[in-house]
């Protein structure tokens, strides 16, 4: 059933709107910035190029956007005792406190996906490249088999540096190297923490983009939260992930509410850690550690006005959210006009710009 069971409910997105390879690739002179995006205010929908973005902002407006770096989080293993053992890949999804790593064991497919496969059972070995071996403990939750916490016994980013690659699903034609994972804001963390799954929202936006928004007085406030694992299979909400709201950024969105000027967050990872940032009275305050935080309609937002971001499969939980922000109607006009449009779904596909209704003022003489 879709998370918005009399929303989208019967919606349906065929295969071939699935983006396959990034938009450089797919012409001669293409960049990332060759997407088509999409714009909802209320029910109200236009359709736009990516580069046309900066002149549909205002001056004063926040872009608010996450600088996690992608991670080459998907490493091959074997599974079981030596020799041989069943072939598996891990995907390394969020570093835990205790020096754990949250993982999810999938089984290759030959063509550098892989298929869902579970992990377990506890104790179980997971023999890895270069010698290093992961031990599984238990599930991340209760009653779910898919994430396990597990400890290595070796370099766990120094493994992934030499011989991971970027997790990948088989809606993609190919393999692609890891920079097509990762954005223009992407900054290294000094203990080599990241995203197993790139932010992809901010992927289509380029340098000369950023310059050009910056001469039309937009703002761009920076925060972090690595994305762990979100199976494309199990439609889940997401688990807990690690964030951190510069203090910097919380004066920038708090002034920009304060002068009545829009907060608009670059992709679902960028409203859920502002949004755990927040208080009950709208007020941003710095914050860092993690976050369980579901966005839904019910608990609403509180500091964001507006949302890019990529397009999602009708039973996907970031839904949710992107109700929260523009509400139950706006959502089923848009995704309907994308699928009728023919855009691309995933994340190397199109984008979506959800604003706030525009409320015309007339004088009555």
């Amino acid at each position: 059933m879709s998370v918005l069971s009399d929303g989208l409910e019967g919606l349906r997105v065929p295969p071939e709107l699935s983006a396959r390879v990034p938009a450089e690739q797919r012409g001669p002179g293409h960049g990332r910035d060759d997407v088509r995006l999409l714009v909802s205010r209320g029910e109200a929908v236009s359709h736009h190029a990516f580069a046309e973005l900066p002149a549909l902002l205002r001056a004063g407006d926040v872009l608010v956007v996450n600088t996690s770096t992608t991670l080459a989080a998907a490493v091959d293993g074997r599974l079981g005792p030596e020799p041989g053992g069943e072939p598996v890949v891990v995907h390394f999804s969020t570093r835990g406190d205790d020096g754990r790593w949250a993982v999810e064991l999938r089984a290759p497919d030959g063509s550098g996906s892989t298929r869902p496969r579970g992990g377990g059972p506890a104790g179980a070995v997971v023999r890895l490249p270069g010698g290093a071996r992961l031990v599984l403990g238990e599930p991340l939750a209760p009653g779910s088999g898919r994430l396990w916490w597990a400890r290595a016994d070796g370099d766990v980013p120094g493994l992934m540096g030499r011989y991971g690659r970027p997790i990948r699903y088989g809606y993609t034609e190919r393999d692609q190297p890891l920079s097509a994972y990762r954005t223009v804001f992407a900054h290294p963390s000094p203990d080599g923490s990241g995203s197993a799954e790139m932010p992809s929202a901010g992927r289509p936006f380029t340098a000369p983009l950023v310059a050009e928004l910056a001469g039309r007085g937009v703002r761009i406030a920076p925060l972090s939260l690595h994305t762990g694992v979100a199976s494309a299979e199990a439609h889940e909400p997401p688990y807990p992930e690690r964030f951190a709201v510069p203090a910097a950024t919380a004066a920038v969105v708090n002034g920009a509410r304060a002068a009545g000027h829009r907060v608009i967050a670059v992709g679902t990872t960028a409203v859920r850690a502002l949004e755990s940032a927040t208080a009950a009275d709208g007020v941003v305050r710095a914050r860092a550690g993690w976050t369980d935080l579901v966005v839904t309609p019910a608990r609403g937002v509180r500091a964001v006005d507006g949302l890019l971001t990529g397009l999602h499969e009708p039973e996907a939980s970031h839904l949710l959210m992107l109700e929260a922000v523009a509400g139950r109607p706006a959502l089923r006009s848009a995704y309907a006009a994308a699928v009728r449009g023919r855009y691309l779904w995933h994340e190397f596909g199109d984008v979506h710009l959800l604003l706030p209704e525009e409320i015309v003022h007339r004088m009555h003489c």
